[in-house]
């Protein structure tokens, strides 16, 4: 009995060696694996555990979608910020190189003083902050062992997260008072960088909508002008050939040889109507599109929140009211007060230089601690 037990064990050893050396054989390829566990971990996370919601299985079933805009969106980040450079710079020839003359030959010099003053203003205001939006770092936690007061263990990162921090997939790390990915800044508008953000959308904006109404009558005199040439092209007189004449190069004897008058236009008289259409259109849309954006982080700037906080604050408003209590946003000081914290305004000087002037000066704190309603009255008066 003794010897036919370790025969057995032995016997069963061979085998699941062979077996083992047979599955070595034909491992898949480590892209298979990897994409079989990432498919296997998703669908485990489906049975967390009981706190498992309806959020939580949306994001593990969507999470390969999301997996893949992020990864198209960082991609895809310097093609955007070239095609913002692009289309800005193309507007600008169109003013140096077409209106602005029109204007110094048919306007008065006190609008034309003004058209200079506030065109390159806004032009300053749009390039400063629009660098200053791509380059800045939008703040990061620290990654090392700190005493600072956190409210959560990231997920993804496995490090404490201060308030108002989240995690952003398409950087693939922790903001500060994350707000969104702007894939037009191909960078996260975080706590440093925020105010860079809504100034460049807000001078753009402002831009676009000047570009707009002063050009609307050159607008309409460069589309009815096109179709008027459009008219004149349809009933020139061309050059009537019957027979073989067209083939053979030879024209049957007796027919009279039109010439065609040259064009009351040039080609140049026809890209300079393009030009003011393409202007207009351009900046008619994107003041229109980016006007409703700068409005609605107006609004969120007034209530102290960001945009992903105002859904949490949204959703925490609708459970505290199935309790019959009010929620109250703890990082929201008023209205001026708001405004006041997020332009740095400290003194009345400041909203000179610090607004309506191009400040690199940094927003008040660290990003990683934060007064819940520390004001009681306006700090600056106004």
């Amino acid at each position: 009995m003794r010897w036919c037990h370790s025969s057995l064990l032995h016997l069963l050893c061979c085998l699941r060696l062979r077996v083992c050396t047979r599955k070595c054989r034909f491992r898949p390829p480590v892209l298979l694996r990897e994409l079989w566990a990432y498919v296997k971990l998703v669908l485990q996370s489906l049975q967390y555990n009981s706190l498992t919601n309806s959020d939580v299985v949306f994001d593990s079933v969507f999470e390969p979608v999301f997996w893949t805009v992020d990864r198209i969106t960082r991609w895809f980040g310097m093609v955007f910020v070239c095609l913002v450079v692009v289309l800005t710079s193309s507007i600008l020839v169109i003013c140096y190189m077409i209106l602005l003359p029109m204007v110094f030959a048919t306007y008065h010099p006190a609008w034309i003083t003004w058209h200079l003053f506030y065109g390159h203003w806004n032009l300053v205001m749009i390039i400063f902050h629009y660098y200053k939006a791509t380059k800045t770092s939008p703040g990061y936690p620290p990654i090392v062992k700190n005493d600072i007061p956190f409210v959560s263990v990231c997920k993804k990162c496995i490090i404490p997260k201060p308030a108002r921090t989240h995690h952003c997939g398409i950087c693939n790390r922790c903001i500060l008072k994350m707000d969104h990915h702007c894939p037009w800044l191909n960078n996260c508008v975080g706590h440093f960088n925020q105010r860079y953000f809504f100034c460049f959308c807000l001078a753009m904006s402002m831009g676009c909508m000047y570009c707009s109404i002063s050009g609307r009558n050159l607008f309409l005199d460069a589309y009815n002008t096109l179709e008027r040439f459009k008219h004149m092209d349809g009933e020139r007189p061309g050059v009537p050939v019957t027979g073989m004449g067209l083939l053979i190069g030879i024209l049957p004897s007796g027919q009279t040889n039109y010439q065609t008058p040259s064009p009351p236009y040039t080609f140049r008289d026809r890209m300079v109507h393009k030009s003011i259409i393409y202007m207009w259109v351009l900046t008619s849309t994107v003041g229109v599109a980016l006007g409703g954006l700068t409005v609605w982080h107006a609004v969120l700037i007034s209530r102290g929140e960001t945009s992903i906080e105002r859904h949490i604050n949204f959703k925490e408003t609708k459970r505290l009211a199935k309790r019959g209590k009010v929620y109250k946003n703890p990082f929201n000081y008023g209205k001026l007060n708001n405004w006041k914290v997020f332009l740095g305004v400290q003194k009345r000087s400041h909203w000179l230089t610090r607004v309506l002037l191009p400040s690199g000066h940094n927003p008040p704190g660290d990003g990683l601690t934060w007064d819940v309603l520390p004001f009681k009255r306006d700090t600056v008066p106004v």
